[in-house]
């Protein structure tokens, strides 16, 4: 089968398209006929080998994984004999990191519990770009208690793939939404349903005096107290992602230093169950993933580029 395989840390340059053997499922795995999958800041991560701290997880001098990829969507093309609720020709999407990555190929194995059917009116390019920052969207903004009617809701770094879903569902609650990003992302982040807007390059929201029942931070790189004007007296934090110091400090002393506000670092749990609750708002037409970009998997090296000028709205995605 073909893949996009590194066998070296460094940046997009380092992906090559190979030939290599097709996976075989485990007992409780699915093979999966990839269609799609698209690209999320682990896989950058992954590649670049930074912060050099994941080297620890995922290879100190060389990747553990070659082929990497999180998001899939396909066709279930073989089950292993402890697999009971899908089967061979179900269509299915899902987060595979837990399962050892691999989406960037042909075929790829997974957990049946990373996997979801995916619905009939959701196509696969829809569904690659659902699951990682779905799911990570959907548990951000339920930590702390969830949000309510009437409160202010805050996302930093809302014009990738968890704030563009965020921002929907925040919406959806009833929640007033100020959106944080680059210049260029604010117009499209308005049409998703913020109600206000801020350039990050001309304004520091810790230090307009705003306040927030919570902030979600996808690129957090700020310190406690920075956190701790921005919160209303029960206000919340939670980070999903960004530099090592911040997530650090974040979950050891967050809650504990700035009591009785809160402050969470998301530990990410994949599963089919949120994949289910994440269907079901599609089908509604409650939640629209935003796809920036479309592109073969051969072409894999010039997505991640692009990925890494971090230019894109909401998820860049490849056919296969």
């Amino acid at each position: 089968m073909r893949a996009i395989v590194y066998r070296k840390y460094g940046n997009h340059d380092v992906l090559k398209v190979e030939e290599v053997n097709k996976p075989a499922p485990k007992d409780n795995e699915i093979l999966v006929k990839v269609k799609a999958t698209s690209i999320n800041s682990w896989d950058w991560d992954l590649i670049t080998g930074k912060p050099y701290v994941y080297r620890l997880l995922f290879g100190l001098f060389k990747p553990r994984h070659t082929i990497i990829g999180s998001d899939v969507a396909g066709v279930v093309v073989a089950v292993g004999k402890k697999v009971k609720r899908l089967k061979v020709g179900d269509e299915v999407f899902g987060d595979i990191s837990d399962s050892g990555f691999g989406g960037f190929a042909e075929y790829a194995c997974a957990r049946e519990s990373a996997l979801a059917i995916k619905p009939s009116t959701m196509s696969y390019e829809e569904a690659a770009a659902l699951p990682q920052a779905g799911v990570l969207a959907l548990q951000g903004l339920r930590s702390c208690g969830g949000i309510k009617a009437g409160y202010k809701v805050l996302i930093n770094g809302a014009g990738g793939g968890v704030g563009t879903l965020a921002i929907q569902m925040a919406k959806l609650r009833g929640a007033e939404v100020t959106a944080v990003d680059r210049a260029e992302k604010l117009d499209p982040l308005r049409s998703l349903g913020a109600d206000h807007l801020i350039d990050y390059d001309k304004e520091d929201y810790t230090k307009r005096g705003e306040q927030y029942d919570l902030v979600l931070d996808v690129i957090a790189r700020r310190s406690i107290l920075d956190y701790r004007s921005a919160l209303k007296p029960k206000g919340a934090l939670v980070v999903v992602g960004g530099a090592i110091s911040t997530l650090l400090s974040v979950g050891i002393l967050g809650s504990w230093l700035v009591k009785p506000k809160q402050m969470r670092l998301l530990v990410h749990a994949p599963n089919y169950e949120d994949l289910g609750i994440l269907s079901e708002m599609f089908e509604q037409g409650e939640l629209r993933p935003v796809i920036d970009k479309v592109y073969t998997l051969d072409k894999a090296s010039e997505a991640v580029k692009y990925f890494g000028e971090g230019k894109f709205l909401g998820k860049i995605v490849m056919v296969v």
